[in-house]
């Protein structure tokens, strides 16, 4: 397969991207590069081999969810800088 001007062009209309003129030579470069090394991928024989889910052996790293009491007010705002009532208190940031 390869990758030619209209096809760029429909895949970029499809996802939305804006492809400049100066670079579209250098962007269809690299895409068919990229096609060529799936098709060398294609060679390789993975009769037997099961489909790689996770890119660790671990299982189940997460820690238990234990239900506890939450973390009072007073001692959450203790150490704030600013503080509003029972809220942090920070500098505006959209007027």
């Amino acid at each position: 397969m390869k990758i030619n001007k209209p096809l760029l062009q429909k895949m970029a209309h499809l996802a939305q991207l804006e492809v400049d003129v100066h670079n579209e030579e250098t962007l269809l470069e690299d895409l068919n590069k990229i096609v060529t090394w799936i098709e060398k991928l294609k060679e390789l024989d993975t009769t037997g081999v099961n489909p790689l889910v996770t890119m660790t052996l671990e299982h189940n790293i997460f820690q238990e969810d234990i239900p506890q009491a939450s973390l009072a007010h007073e001692k959450g705002l203790a150490n704030a800088p600013s503080k509003d009532s029972n809220y942090f208190r920070v500098p505006q940031v959209k007027e």
